[in-house]
């Protein structure tokens, strides 16, 4: 009887994984990541805190409130810096922009990256080998010798690092798409498309592209975490985000000093935190997504 009972069981679950859709099954495997979960969390609640910085920010980020290099008190909760500023405002807005650079360098290098990728898997032949022998070619220098050559060619400032970081990081993305295009190609339902008459247009962004987004979607997290460290060191470098204007980066440009790093932690330990755990907690929803969007994971 008990036997019965496990097998009908075991059926009803069969039957009910059966049932469920995609996003179900996605979401039902990505919950089983626990450091995945909570650091889902914590993203969401720092990019809330950053969206929300004009409304939760105790003092205008660029308004002198204290005395310079301030302790904490209960008036500036994580301090002053070097010129009297509050450091908690200009925390919550350095993350706004440090988040900013992330999300739209990762945008323009996964459009760049997703297009050549395609053109060069579909159409083949000299197109192919022209698009991946340029590739080859930007992966060829090391990659932050790239950036900082470029940095130091353009005006440092907010866009030009977006647009620079942006046309860095899509090499990898262009070759992972191409190689799931080449694979997709020889499918039965893109062949079908073919003898149907379908436009090129359709197959590429209504038949390989959606097949494609799931791979293109976890990569896509390690170059938002790799474009936030990029960005914060540039700003401490000073090729990055110039001031007044706040990062996480050029907050940690004081750290610079001996007499910073030892007697005043207030001026960069929180910002050097917040980059640890945003880029950690980027990182590992990108491993919970690998596996969750696998179609072979159990």
């Amino acid at each position: 009887m008990q036997k019965k009972n496990t097998r009908e069981a075991g059926k009803k679950k069969t039957q009910a994984a059966v049932n469920e859709s995609y996003l179900q099954t996605v979401f039902r495997r990505f919950r089983k990541h626990r450091l995945a979960l909570v650091s889902f969390i914590v993203l969401v609640a720092l990019v809330g805190a950053a969206l929300l910085a004009p409304w939760i920010a105790p003092y205008d980020p660029n308004a002198i409130v204290g005395p310079f290099s301030g302790a904490p008190t209960l008036q500036n909760w994580l301090g002053t810096d070097q010129i009297g500023r509050d450091v908690l405002s200009r925390l919550l807005y350095a993350m706004r922009i440090s988040l900013l650079v992330g999300a739209l360098a990762t945008l323009i290098s996964t459009v760049i990256g997703v297009v050549l990728g395609l053109i060069a898997g579909y159409f083949g032949g000299i197109a192919d080998m022209l698009i991946m022998r340029f590739t080859d070619m930007v992966m060829s220098f090391p990659y932050i010798l790239l950036v900082l050559v470029a940095a130091a060619i353009f005006r440092p400032g907010l866009w030009n690092i977006i647009l620079i970081l942006g046309f860095v990081d899509w090499p990898g993305i262009a070759r992972l798409v191409r190689g799931n295009v080449l694979s997709l190609r020889e499918t039965n339902f893109v062949k079908g498309n073919l003898i149907a008459g379908m436009p090129v247009r359709h197959i590429l962004f209504s038949e390989i592209l959606p097949n494609t987004v799931a791979p293109i979607l976890v990569y896509a997290t390690s170059v938002l975490a790799l474009s936030m460290l990029d960005e914060a060191a540039l700003s401490f470098l000073g090729l990055g985000v110039q001031p007044p204007t706040s990062s996480l980066g050029n907050m940690l440009n004081g750290a610079q000093s001996l007499t910073v790093l030892t007697k005043q932690p207030w001026l960069w330990i929180p910002a050097g935190t917040l980059i640890v755990i945003l880029v950690m907690a980027i990182n590992f929803i990108g491993d919970a997504l690998r596996d969750a969007l696998d179609p072979n994971s159990r």
